[in-house]
């Protein structure tokens, strides 16, 4: 496939739009067109010893979940190792792709992935995302009505502000008169001016109504996930099934207070990789996720809310496997999809 094609389909599997603002997503490094991807390689975080494997499979294109490039580059040597990243890429001619917290909104995504180890369970975001665009324009609506004495005049002057869009006037009865109703779409900053000109008619500005548009929820689609299990288990059950799931022989456990291994579980929320602002302040048996800081392990602890730390990329890494099946469906099996033999967490217990 050529590269801007295979950046589509991958867009269209998880719409960068879906990523925090914070992040970094998208194709990061991208070799001199044209530039034709018959091996795409799968990793979690592009290390150098990463990288060397991606050179050795002859990949085309990697796609790697955490971004390399995240914080400016301000030159491209080999100084730093993400610099070396960047030119061990050109020189290969190897694109970089990076999805991130795009793959952790979708339904089909490295958090859905992670609820599958808790056992049978219903899951929604804890954060829903909104869809990245909707028909209506303008971030308000402003309503009011106006008679025929003060039509002209305010029309004329409205129409003079930019940012102002879906004017519409309509033939209403207020209070017994005849009079027209305005409707139109703004911006934040037309608001100011359109409320500041209808404020200078004390008739206008009190039959004036103002609503904020908001963009519809995406349904599944958002950033962590409380899960509530069909059967309650207890903890010490939980943590069976989420080390057999992740592949590990130990996690971190931190007990809520009052709770002990026997514990049941039945709502648990979880957030794959880093999960403090996300998980903070919900309401559950147990939170789920890779590293928290240790002041809200105990913030959570008090709350009663048991704390299962398995390291950041352990938390993800893991659904590469179900993703490279998923993509060679999406793709219709054009393009050779490899994982990562190399990559790995760079903690371990001693």
């Amino acid at each position: 496939m050529n590269l801007r094609e295979l950046v589509s389909a991958l867009n269209d599997f998880a719409s960068p739009a879906l990523a925090e603002s914070w992040d970094n997503v998208g194709l990061l490094v991208e070799p001199s067109p044209p530039h034709t991807v018959n091996t795409l390689f799968l990793t979690n975080d592009l290390t150098e010893e990463v990288m060397e494997e991606a050179v050795q499979k002859k990949a085309d294109l990697v796609l790697s979940y955490h971004p390399p490039i995240f914080t400016p580059l301000k030159r491209v040597t080999c100084k730093t190792w993400k610099e070396r990243l960047v030119v061990r890429a050109l020189e290969n001619r190897i694109g970089i792709y990076s999805p991130h917290t795009a793959y952790d909104a979708i339904p089909h995504g490295v958090n859905n992935w992670l609820a599958k180890g808790l056992g049978a369970c219903t899951s929604v975001p804890l954060h829903p995302s909104t869809a990245p665009s909707s028909p209506a324009e303008g971030t308000h609506r402003v309503e009011f009505s106006a008679d025929a004495e003060h039509l002209d005049a305010v029309l004329s002057k409205i129409k003079d502000i930019p940012e102002i869009s879906c004017l519409t006037t309509l033939p209403a009865r207020v209070e017994g008169q005849e009079q027209t109703r305005i409707n139109l779409n703004c911006s934040q900053k037309a608001l100011l001016e359109v409320v500041a000109l209808l404020s200078q008619n004390s008739l206008l500005y009190h039959k004036t109504e103002i609503l904020l548009l908001q963009k519809p929820l995406l349904p599944h689609t958002g950033m962590g996930r409380l899960c509530t299990l069909s059967e309650p288990v207890s903890l010490s059950d939980m943590i069976e099934r989420i080390k057999g799931h992740l592949q590990l022989p130990h996690v971190r456990v931190a007990l809520g207070a009052g709770r002990t291994l026997e514990s049941p579980v039945k709502k648990a929320a979880l957030c794959a990789g880093s999960g403090r602002s996300v998980l903070k302040g919900t309401e559950a048996d147990l939170y789920l996720t890779g590293e928290m800081s240790h002041h809200d392990v105990l913030d959570a602890v008090a709350s009663g809310i048991s704390v299962i730390l398995c390291e950041h990329s352990n938390t993800e890494r893991g659904f590469l496997s179900e993703l490279r099946n998923e993509l060679a469906i999406h793709l219709q099996n054009k393009i050779n999809i490899i994982v990562s033999e190399k990559d790995k967490d760079p903690l371990q217990v001693a």
